[in-house]
């Protein structure tokens, strides 16, 4: 089992950074376990601190005034979350909630501050860690705002491929449910289509495992929503 330090070691926002620095940031972070379901923290809670996932898995969510659940982003080990108010000293602007067991490294905001005030380098890969969330989120808004559920799906799985390493299977680490909220839509919407794609022959489903038959298919749809009638 890797060490707290070889876990931070790892992890994109502290990559290149000198043993040194690495020993510092892991004096200040307090590990934390959560049993699964459990919420890390709430929508306009004070932003103390941001976290980073030792093991297991997070979901970042808000909800609608009518109780809807949007997921906006699902993190595992080694991806840290909630870095927003670390730098705005705003509060927390969604809820997380963990989506199994889970272990969490907490990093408080004015501990971590001094840190970056005495390592500028530190500054630099949280920002181009916040950099590439802001594209996440552009590119999500995008999806739900202008593409149908097949397009999102399909872009969905084609991320996945490249994220897992895998150009022909990808395995869903998020129950179906949870793959409904991410993507704006409810179970049964994404059953219904996830039986029809495999019925024209884009994917191959079997429990987590979805083998991507026709990428090129699954590219268009992507792209620019065609085979609309999968809807």
């Amino acid at each position: 089992m890797a060490s707290d330090l070889e876990i931070i070691g790892s992890a994109l926002i502290f990559q290149g950074l000198p043993k040194q620095q690495l020993e510092q940031i892991n004096d200040v972070a307090v590990s934390r376990n959560c049993a699964r379901g459990e919420m890390v923290f709430m929508e306009q809670d004070e932003g103390n601190g941001f976290y980073l996932v030792a093991e297991g898995m997070v979901k970042i969510f808000k909800v609608s005034p009518s109780g809807k659940e949007q997921i906006l982003h699902v993190f595992g080990p080694g991806e840290p979350f909630g870095e927003v108010p670390v730098f705005s000293g705003k509060r927390f602007p969604a809820n997380a909630e963990t989506i199994r067991k889970s272990r969490l490294l907490f990093f408080p905001r004015t501990a971590f501050l001094n840190l970056i005030t005495a390592h500028p380098s530190l500054a630099l890969n949280m920002l181009a860690v916040l950099s590439m969330r802001l594209r996440q989120f552009t590119n999500q808004v995008e999806n739900l705002s202008l593409k149908e559920v097949p397009a999102r799906l399909a872009a969905y799985l084609l991320y996945l491929s490249t994220e897992q390493e895998r150009d022909d299977f990808v395995t869903l680490d998020i129950s179906k449910g949870q793959l409904a909220s991410l993507l704006g839509t409810i179970p049964e919407t994404l059953s219904r289509i996830l039986t029809r794609m495999n019925k024209q022959g884009l994917i191959e489903t079997k429990d987590r495992t979805i083998r991507l038959m026709n990428r090129e298919g699954l590219e268009s749809l992507s792209i620019d929503g065609k085979k609309s009638e999968i809807t």
